[in-house]
C-alpha cells in the first residue's frame, strides 16, 4: 500500500478551519464578549417558502408507494434540468437538456471533474483564488501557475499570451475579491483558452448577485465559450441551499467526448442528488421562488452596501459589494492580514477572512461577506467606526 504523496504538498490546515480555531479559542476565554463573524460565506436567511413547499409535497410523495421514489438518475432528474433549461434561455442561452447535469454542489464538482483530465496538464488560476482551485489539483500532483491579481489591474486579471497552459480557472463574481468581469473582458479570456486548445472551469456560484444586464451571468453568454468552457454553479448562495446541498454543472456537447466522460463518470461514481433536494431546487426557478429569492439576495446586497459606505467612511480601500456578497478591503495601517484578523477579533470581536489564506496576493487584504443578518453587519460596521474613525 502507498499513500498519495501529492497530500504532503498541501498547506497544513484548510483556511477556514484555522478562522474557526481561532475564533473558538477567543470565544472560550472571553464568554462575556459578543463575536459577529462575518468570514465564512454561509448565509443566514432561511430556505423561502416556495422551496419549503415543495420540500414538504415531495416528503410526502416519498410517503405513498404511487408516488414513491428510489435511485434517481445520477445527472438529475428532467424536471430540474429543463427548469435550469428555462432559466438560461430567458439569457439567451440555449442549452440541451443533456448538457446539464445536478451536482450537490458546485464545490464538489469543480474538485470531481478532474477526474476527467490528465495529471500532467499545466492549470492557471488566479491569485488570490478558492482554495479549492488549487489544493485538488495539488492532491492530483498537477503544476500550478498563477496570474496576479492585484490592486493595479482591480483584481481583474487577463491572460499573458506567452504563459501556456490546458485547464484555467475563473470565477466572476470572484471569491474572494467580490470583482466582476465584463463580456469583452471574458471574450479574451475565451479566445486565449481557444488558442491554446484549453479549457475554462468556470465558476458562476454567485451569478444572482449581479445586478447590471452588461455584465455576463454564464461564460456562455460570450461568444466561442461553448467550445472551451465547462460551468459550474451553485444553489447555496442563489437561494439558501448551504445546508440543502444543490448544484449543477454544464458541460456542452460542443467539447467533444468531455460531455460523455462526465456523464459515465457521475454515473461510476455519483449517486445523484436525492429527489425530495431536486423538487425544492425546481421551486427556486418557479415564477414564485425566483421572486423570493431575489429578495434574500436583495436583503445581502444592502448588507454588503452598509459595510462598503463605513469603509469609504473610514477611509479604507476596497473592492467588491456591489455584484457580489464578499468585500475585498486592503488592511489599514500597513497591517498583514493574520494580523488585521487578530486585531479586530480582540479589540471589536468582528471576524472576517484573512487574505493571505486565498494567495500570496492576499497578503496585506481581507474579506469581509454580507452573509449575517442586518442587526449584526450594522453592529459590526458601528465597530469598525469606533476603531478607525477618531
Amino acid at each position: 500500500m502507498k499513500l498519495n504523496n501529492n497530500y504532503n504538498n498541501l498547506e497544513e490546515s484548510y483556511l477556514f478551519s484555522t478562522v474557526a480555531k481561532k475564533v473558538s479559542e477567543f470565544a472560550q476565554n472571553n464568554p462575556d464578549k459578543k463575536i459577529i463573524k462575518l468570514g465564512i460565506g454561509d448565509v443566514t436567511l432561511p430556505l423561502c417558502s416556495a422551496v419549503i413547499n415543495a420540500l414538504h409535497n415531495a416528503v410526502n410523495e416519498m410517503s405513498s408507494q404511487d408516488t414513491f421514489r428510489g435511485y434517481g438518475p445520477e445527472q438529475g432528474y428532467d424536471f430540474l434540468r429543463n427548469a435550469i433549461k428555462h432559466y438560461y434561455t430567458n439569457r439567451n442561452v440555449d442549452l440541451d437538456i443533456d448538457e446539464i447535469f445536478i451536482s450537490d454542489g458546485a464545490k464538489s464538482d469543480l474538485g470531481n471533474i478532474l477526474d476527467l483530465f490528465d495529471k500532467d496538464n499545466v492549470v492557471l488560476v488566479p491569485d488570490p483564488v478558492y482554495p479549492v482551485y488549487v489544493d485538488t489539483n495539488i492532491m492530483a500532483g498537477r503544476k500550478v501557475v498563477f496570474v496576479d491579481a492585484k490592486q493595479d489591474n482591480k483584481f481583474l486579471p487577463m491572460p499573458d499570451k506567452s504563459v501556456k497552459a490546458d485547464i484555467i480557472y475563473i470565477c466572476s463574481p470572484n471569491n474572494p475579491t467580490g470583482a466582476v468581469y465584463n463580456k469583452l473582458q471574458l471574450k479574451t479570456w475565451v479566445d486565449y483558452a481557444l488558442s491554446n486548445n484549453a479549457i475554462i472551469l468556470f465558476d458562476a456560484a454567485y451569478e444572482s448577485f449581479i445586478s447590471d444586464d452588461d455584465l455576463p451571468k454564464s461564460i456562455f453568454e460570450v461568444d466561442g465559450a461553448k467550445d472551451c468552457a465547462i460551468e459550474f454553479c451553485s444553489l447555496s448562495k442563489t437561494a439558501g441551499f448551504t445546508g440543502t446541498r444543490c448544484g449543477y454543472t454544464i458541460v456542452p456537447k460542443s467539447l467533444g467526448k468531455l460531455n460523455k466522460m462526465w456523464l459515465r463518470r457521475q454515473t461510476t461514481k455519483f449517486n445523484g442528488v436525492p429527489y425530495i433536494i431536486q423538487k425544492g431546487a425546481e421551486a427556486v426557478f418557479s415564477d414564485e421562488g425566483l421572486l423570493e429569492i431575489r429578495k434574500n439576495i436583495d436583503y445581502y446586497k444592502a448588507n454588503a452596501k452598509i459595510i462598503s459606505g463605513t469603509l469609504e467612511k473610514c477611509g479604507i480601500w476596497h473592492v467588491g459589494g456591489k455584484h457580489s456578497p464578499y468585500i475585498w478591503l486592503k488592511c489599514p495601517n500597513n497591517m498583514s492580514s493574520w494580523e488585521f484578523f487578530d486585531y479586530l477579533l480582540n479589540n471589536i470581536q468582528v471576524v472576517g477572512t484573512p487574505g493571505a489564506g486565498f494567495g500570496n496576493n492576499g497578503e496585506g487584504y481581507f474579506r469581509l461577506t454580507s452573509f449575517g443578518s442586518k442587526e449584526n453587519t450594522v453592529e459590526a460596521m458601528k465597530r469598525f467606526e469606533s476603531l478607525f474613525i477618531k
